[in-house]
């Protein structure tokens, strides 16, 4: 196996992985707010909605890390396709790149 497939590979994983963890946590944050005004509105102590909002705090401050990582994965993901693997195109694995790439784009809109 040609090691710029395997490269792609790994950093194509890289992105994948990276955008799902900053939807994970965007989602997480959003139950927990969710969850929070549901406490509030059935009256429950101020020390345990005071400790959920601390848990989605924690969620929320994940995703700007998040967001970081899957910036940098994504500008080397593509100057890696756009440089280098130009011959690749017809590959699987350069496809899945170009995919990736553009799922990946969607959420670099979204903070």
């Amino acid at each position: 196996m040609d090691p710029r497939v395997k490269s792609l590979k790994i950093k194509t994983g890289v992105v994948k992985r990276c955008g799902k963890e900053k939807l994970s946590y965007r989602q997480e944050a959003d139950q927990q707010k969710d969850k929070v005004e549901q406490m509030k509105k059935e009256g429950r102590d101020d020390a345990e909605v005071k400790k959920m909002i601390e848990v989605m705090q924690e969620s929320l401050m994940m995703i700007p890390d998040c967001h970081r990582r899957l910036e940098k994965a994504y500008a080397e993901l593509q100057a890696l396709v756009q440089g280098e693997m130009k011959d690749l195109t017809e590959t699987e694995e350069y496809r899945s790149a170009q995919q990736v790439l553009t799922e990946a784009e969607e959420q670099l809109k979204v903070a």
